[in-house]
């Protein structure tokens, strides 16, 4: 996970459009980048569709949210679709957003050990610094968290 503190990495990806979007294209609002395992599992949807409920509340604090998996821009989509989500999901197959971000790592799961996606959430400043970073993401209720720290 990367340090409270530091610039974030910039960086250059699709969204569920095929519409490329880089950090700094946000320059100026906060962003809430999070980082999930794979669309339309338990937590991730839970997760997602709890940042799309609050999506107006967001907003009116002046927050971008950006979702990032290693799924296709076409999973993207579906899952955009299926849920009906309002903020942007961003595709990275290769990893190397997953891998600047430092959240690709040893998982266990039912003692089997394999590599993946840790649910982090970073919240970026108005000047692309990172001012909060949670590893420790409880999915369901990591978007009411992460308005509280916008408040």
């Amino acid at each position: 996970m990367l340090e409270v503190g530091i610039k974030a990495p910039d960086f250059e990806l699709p969204d569920q459009n095929g519409k490329i979007h880089r950090l700094s294209d946000y320059a100026g609002k906060k962003v809430i980048l999070y980082f999930y395992p794979k669309d339309n599992t338990a937590g991730c949807t839970k997760q997602a569709c709890g940042f799309s409920e609050r999506y107006p509340q967001f907003t009116e604090k002046g927050a971008v949210i950006l979702g990032v998996s290693k799924d296709s821009i076409a999973s993207h989509k579906r899952f955009e679709e299926k849920y009906g989500l309002a903020f942007t999901l961003l595709a990275d197959p290769e990893r190397k957003v997953i891998e600047a971000y430092d959240v690709w790592k040893e998982k266990k799961n039912y003692g089997k050990i394999s590599m993946g996606v840790v649910r982090t959430t970073y919240l970026i400043d108005e000047c692309g610094i990172i001012i909060k970073a949670n590893d420790k993401v409880r999915a369901a209720d990591d978007p009411e968290n992460m308005l509280k720290e916008l408040a």
